[in-house]
């Protein structure tokens, strides 16, 4: 992964580009290395300010080498940093044991608090607001003129810390406090680090009653993760340096940061893996006291990760991405999904050659909302409004989108319990859930008994799950299995072309899958629930350590299962490149992808975690049943494993072989390799030849044992027979929010009758403004006035006094001095009242987008006091009105929305329709299907939602926002609004 800046701001000079003259290259050894050191002093990483300002980054210093190394010059806060650092060293030689021990347990807990909450909200402001640069530019510490002494020391302190090429006075503000910052930081990192060691000594203890061997193991394990951690923090810190490593990016930037090496292990490695010293160190002090500390702090550093880090990155690096964007098919991929013309030609084709058909697919998930579109298509792509019959409804044209083809299959789609909709084939999943439950809760035979039930019980839906499932997914690879099904058994209309097969059957098969992955699940859990006894002594024996790893499993199972629909989507959530044709096949490794091929099979640590919690030897052997099942699974059929069948058919040599964790492995195993063959000398052959030997025996052993579970579960190929049906129906709600009023008390030292606001008329010249339209208002207020002020806009009768507002804005309102607010909530650091002055402050403010209602009525607009609830001013009523189309039929419909989707679009260029004066890009006119001329986009869902609740009020039908994405089209919504009319006339 690249996160990119701007600008590529890293350079090299000519000397190091290969223009330069060969012949004159060294030719001794001396030489050679001289010159290598010229060409690294030759290269320069330049830097760039948020205002443009650019510049040449000096060389920054290893921290443990300058701070303890007696040779470097010592700064004011490195002498703070080495005391306090002595100071616990002291402590821990002086205090008594127990009272080290809680001393230790808090002095830690604070310089954590100071690393994951403290530098996480500075950084926070920072990177939001430029926090730090502005208080010192406030405060004048690096100003000469303002501040000279806090500036000289200043100076003092980075200048000592840094080489030859540092220049204080050359280097911009931002460069400067980004070291000044680096400071507090090592203060910060140090310390805490050392505390939690003092913590961790001061509860050593040599656990009673485990043998020798275990001791051992725990002792090699101890230190082995301490060393990996070590690892992974120098390794991540030769990838990052020290601008990555200390935020630098907040302050500046310096160019591509690019994550290989390490970070293709795990995701976030410093903050993940990177804190296996943790654990390593709490099995060498065997103390759970210790363990519980880590993993609170571990916590405390995931918080950090997504409450900072993740919305940086975001922030720096995101990129908007318009939701419901219909961007065609290459026409490559258009060529492999091109359909007969005639439904005879198809049908036949598919009960004639199934055995020869291919199913392109893709895995990456799509960001699109999932509602299937009435569409249908038909020949090429129009740009203008055809001749249509006045009151019926059309079949729309269109260009094939992967937007379009993703509603054509996706709606809101039931994942595990996420959307479920109980009316009617839902209904079954509810049903089958609440038959386990009862029976895990009235066990009727006896406790033996009970337990080989629910063992069978569960073991039976784990391998319907995987077993049953695979081969099933195999068919349907291989020969079309279930859209041959219900093209047999089930008509459809002659120009359908085989869509509604397709459609069905991939309908039922994510119902089938969703009611397995539950049952599964749920079964096993009630089989560890009725084997489960609470211990008696928590704190004896290993009962506490099993529950703990037992719940980590847990937690690391939800984790990969969030991760891997994160990046897969309902599309690979549910195979669907098993199903549809018309999906463009290609692969994309991101996410938790990027470092497994096979992620799922983390879904077996909840089965591990739920054996070591209940202690059962059922459950243990579930989970070896599971992983043996799901293992055949992945061989046989599953679309992310290199050597599956079906992988092989659709992505050909797409494929990668090994993913980033194994990439790294194997990586420092060859590294290793290398460096044992040569200090093993003659006897390097041999040991050649010896591995390369066990590693064919492992690999025959593997190969043969799946050949023979693959025999043996083929035999047991089940028939699927009942099919269901999903219907889903999505609900709205709104409701208005009463507030706690907050006054001011202040009042009497402003001059109210001095402040005024009046709205600005619209462009036909009245107060009456098309619902979209933006409102302006101008407003007077004295010199001195508040600058938190803020303007509201209500519908008139909603407050009973003009004196203050009790009615929640619910967002309809702008501040008058935008600069002073952070979204809702004020900016502290600015001063709350405007400079002295005479003469008054005029203004206009404007209502636009999220800020305006979208409700048809009569409103006013009121002038509130700092922020408060206080009304200074008001004037009204204005009127917020729709447009409605003057005969029911579409040309009258389509002109009406034609003048309603750009405003709810916010008139947005890229967004809008051709025909309504959108822009194209030149991709899309260069393509080989041009955009369609009432296709529009969405920046958010937000923007489609207005369009359903202006629908609603200008044609009297009702559209989840779903549909409106779907549709994205002026002619195929005016069809769809047309067709609702008539069916629901009553």
């Amino acid at each position: 992964m690249v996160l990119s800046s701007p600008q590529g701001l890293r350079q090299r000079k000519a000397a190091d580009d290969g223009s330069g003259d060969s012949g004159a290259e060294f030719k001794d050894e001396c030489g050679q290395s001289e010159k290598m050191r010229r060409q690294a002093h030759e290269e320069v990483v330049w830097g760039q300010t948020p205002d443009g300002e650019v510049f040449r980054v000096p060389t920054t210093h290893d921290v443990l080498t300058g701070l303890f190394h007696p040779r470097y010059p010592k700064s004011h806060l490195d002498i703070l940093n080495l005391s306090l650092l002595g100071l616990q060293l002291v402590l821990f030689y002086i205090l008594p044991r127990p009272t080290a021990k809680i001393f230790f347990l808090f002095y830690f807990a604070f310089w954590r608090a100071a690393y994951d909450a403290g530098l996480g909200w500075v950084l926070t402001k920072q990177s939001k607001r430029k926090w730090m640069i502005r208080e010192i530019q406030r405060l004048g510490w690096l100003d000469e003129k303002r501040n000279p002494a806090a500036r000289n020391w200043i100076r003092a302190q980075l200048q000592g810390k840094m080489g030859k090429d540092y220049s204080f006075d050359e280097l911009p503000l931002e460069y400067n406090t980004w070291l000044l910052f680096r400071q507090l930081v090592d203060m910060i990192l140090l310390n805490d680090f050392l505390a939690y060691c003092m913590f961790a000594f001061t509860c050593f203890r040599v656990p009673e009653g485990l043998s020798f061997p275990v001791h051992a193991m725990r002792w090699i394990g101890g230190v082995a993760l301490v060393v990996f951690n070590l690892w992974v923090k120098t390794e991540a810190h030769n990838v990052v340096k020290d601008y990555g490593w200390y935020w630098g990016d907040v302050f500046f930037q310096r160019g591509a940061l690019v994550f290989d090496g390490v970070f293709e292990l795990a995701p976030h490695p410093m903050y993940s893996v990177g804190y296996a010293g943790y654990y390593g160190l709490s099995l060498i002090i065997g103390s759970y006291a210790v363990l519980y500390v880590s993993l609170a702090a571990h916590a405390a550093q995931f918080a950090f990760l997504v409450l900072f880090e993740n919305p940086h990155i975001k922030r720096m690096y995101g990129e908007r991405k318009p939701i419901a964007l219909r961007k065609p098919i290459s026409v490559s991929e258009t060529k492999k999904i091109q359909k007969v013309n005639r439904s005879s030609q198809f049908i036949s084709s598919v009960e004639d050659n199934a055995d020869q058909l291919s199913t392109p697919a893709a895995t990456e998930g799509e960001s699109a909302t999932d509602t299937e579109t009435e569409t249908e298509c038909e020949g090429k792509a129009s740009g203008t409004l055809r001749s249509y019959r006045p009151t019926q409804p059309i079949l729309l044209e269109s260009a094939i989108s992967q937007h379009d083809l993703h509603h054509k299959y996706f709606r809101r789609d039931v994942v595990i319990l996420h959307n479920i909709d109980l009316p009617p084939a839902n209904a079954m999943l509810a049903l089958l859930l609440v038959y386990v439950v009862l029976g895990s809760s009235l066990p009727v035979l006896s406790y033996h008994a009970t337990l080989a039930l629910h063992f069978a019980h569960a073991c039976a839906w784990c391998m319907f799950h995987n077993v049953g499932l695979g081969l099933l997914l195999r068919a349907q690879s291989k020969s079309k299995y279930l859209v041959r099904h219900f093209l047999k058994h089930y008509h459809y209309p002659s120009r359908d072309h085989g869509d509604g097969a397709v459609q069905e059957a991939f309908t039922n098969w994510k119902a089938l899958y969703n009611i397995s992955l539950c049952m599964t699940y749920t079964s096993l859990t009630s089989l560890a629930w009725k084997s489960y006894t609470a211990p008696v002594a928590w704190f004896e024996g290993d009962a506490l350590l099993c529950h703990t790893l037992g719940a980590l499993l847990i937690a690391l199972h939800v984790w990969a299962a969030m991760e891997s629909f994160e990046v897969l989507g309902v599309f690979g959530w549910f195979y669907g490149d098993f199903f549809m044709d018309d999906f463009p096949a290609h692969l994309e490794y991101t996410g938790i992808f990027r470092y497994l091929n096979n992620p799922e099979l983390m879904s077996g640590a909840s089965f591990l975690g739920l054996a070591l919690i209940s202690g059962s030897k059922l459950v243990g052997m579930l989970a070896v049943i599971r992983f043996v099942s799901h293992w055949w699974f992945l061989q046989t059929c599953r679309k992310s494993h290199r050597d599956s069948p079906h992988m092989r058919k659709l992505y050909g040599d797409s494929l990668r072989k090994d993913a980033g964790f194994v990439k790294v492995i194997k990586n420092v195993a060859s590294k290793n390799a290398r460096l044992l063959e040569s200090r093993a000398g003659r006897h390097a052959p041999e040991i050649r030849r010896v591995a390369k030997e066990v590693k064919g025996t492992f690999d025959k052993v593997f190969e043969e044992t799946a050949d023979v579970v693959e025999e043996f579960l083929a035999r047991s190929k089940p028939k699927i027979s009942e099919v269901m049906q999903e219907t889903k129906v999505l609900l709205q709600q709104s409701r208005e929010r009463l507030v706690i009023t907050r006054v001011a008390r202040d009042l009497s030292s402003y001059d109210t009758t001095k402040y005024k606001i009046s709205i600005v008329p619209s462009q036909s010249g009245d107060k009456r403004f098309h619902i979209g339209e933006p409102i302006k208002v101008n407003w007077q207020a004295p010199a001195r006035h508040s600058r938190r002020d803020w303007i509201g806009i209500y519908k008139v009768g909603a407050n009973k006094s003009t004196l203050v507002t009790k009615i929640s804005s619910i967002g309809l309102w702008v501040p008058v001095h935008g600069e002073e607010w952070d979204q809702d909530a004020p900016v502290d650091e600015t001063s709350r009242i405007t400079t002295l002055g005479k003469e008054p402050e005029l203004g206009v403010v404007s209502f636009e987008g999220s800020t305006l209602p979208w409700t048809t009525g009569q409103y006013e607009v009121r002038y509130h006091h700092d922020g408060k609830y206080n009304v200074l001013s008001l004037d009204g009523p204005c009127e917020v009105y729709v447009s409605k189309p003057a005969a029911l039929d579409l040309t009258s419909i389509r002109e009406c929305l034609a003048h309603i989707v750009p405003l709810c679009l916010d008139s947005d260029p890229d967004l809008i329709p051709l025909s309504c004066g959108g822009t194209q890009e030149p991709t899309d006119t260069d393509s080989a299907v041009a955009r369609d001329m009432d296709d529009f986009s969405f920046w958010s869902e937000q923007q489609a939602k207005r369009i359903c609740y202006v629908i609603k009020q200008a044609f009297g039908v009702e559209y989840a926002p779903d549909v409106v994405m779907a549709d994205a089209n002026l002619t195929a919504l005016a069809n769809r609004i047309l067709v609702s009319k008539q069916l629901l006339v009553v």
